[in-house]
């Protein structure tokens, strides 16, 4: 069973939940997940909470005490905030490099599935025609304790994106689309090192090569450990076959560790 997180205090998501429940034969079950009905799809779950999901660790735990079942896969419809108030459509993996500021634990990463943010990627550029930006963002907040792999989809950045009828149709319609297709895609994956927080090199990347991204460790994240390098490869759901580095968005020992990783790991090295 394939899980969408929703949340009641997001206007965003409940504006994604709304799509969804509209334009994709969702209806209502007997079921319920902390105190709040459970819409179903085929095997597609729609779960609402009542508080911040980024603070959901164990989130697949609760699921699986409270409805009998370990999902697949979890997609969180979510919001994006940023001081510049930038209307975007992004996608990215949770889990923190260092210091757990927004959730989660320290050092701790959730698992990535490449593929699926890819397609999303791929997707939502596909259907803006709002001109709004399309990325991904580098992994940043929680939840970073979850045993199954997840993604974040999200609508920025401000109050008025939030609401927006064709944001929310295009993010619902993208969820669908990766959850019926992230299983068949076949790319190749890479961990990203480097750049700003909205990955632009990865992103342009992503929709314009066969290269899906997984954890991305924005220069603001750097110096990187041996250890956290090797927890973002060990922390992806689909075979790690590569190391991209944003080589003047990084810094010299954290580029200088990605390349002699690749070589010793056999992990092809991208250096852009």
């Amino acid at each position: 069973m394939k899980v969408i997180m929703t949340t009641k205090i997001d206007r965003a998501s409940m504006n994604i939940m709304e799509k969804l429940i509209e334009n994709f034969r969702f209806k209502e079950t007997d079921m319920v997940f902390d105190g709040n009905p459970v819409y179903r799809s085929g095997e597609t779950l729609i779960l609402t909470t009542n508080d911040e999901m980024i603070y959901y660790d164990n989130l697949d735990k609760a699921i699986e005490a409270q409805l009998g079942f370990m999902p697949e896969v979890i997609a969180f419809a979510s919001r994006h905030s940023s001081k510049q108030k930038l209307p975007a459509l992004t996608t990215h993996v949770t889990g923190n490099w260092g210091k757990a500021m927004y959730g989660g634990k320290d050092e701790s990463l959730a698992i990535a599935l490449p593929s699926a943010m890819k397609l999303a990627l791929l997707k939502m550029n596909e259907l803006n025609d709002l001109g709004w930006t399309v990325c991904y963002e580098a992994t940043h907040h929680g939840p970073s304790e979850l045993e199954v792999p997840s993604f974040f989809i999200e609508i920025g950045s401000s109050e008025e994106e939030w609401a927006n009828d064709r944001a929310g149709e295009i993010i619902a319609e993208t969820i669908v689309y990766v959850l019926e297709n992230y299983e068949k895609a076949k790319f190749k994956v890479a961990i990203g090192i480097g750049g700003g927080h909205y990955a632009p090199k990865q992103t342009k990347r992503a929709l314009e090569t066969d290269i899906a991204f997984g954890h991305i460790a924005p220069k603001y994240a750097h110096p990187l450990s041996r250890e956290m390098f090797l927890k973002a490869i060990e922390r992806t759901a689909e075979k790690v076959e590569a190391i991209y580095v944003d080589w003047k968005g990084s810094k010299g020992e954290t580029r200088q560790l990605a390349r002699s990783l690749a070589e010793e790991l056999g992990l092809e090295f991208i250096r852009d």
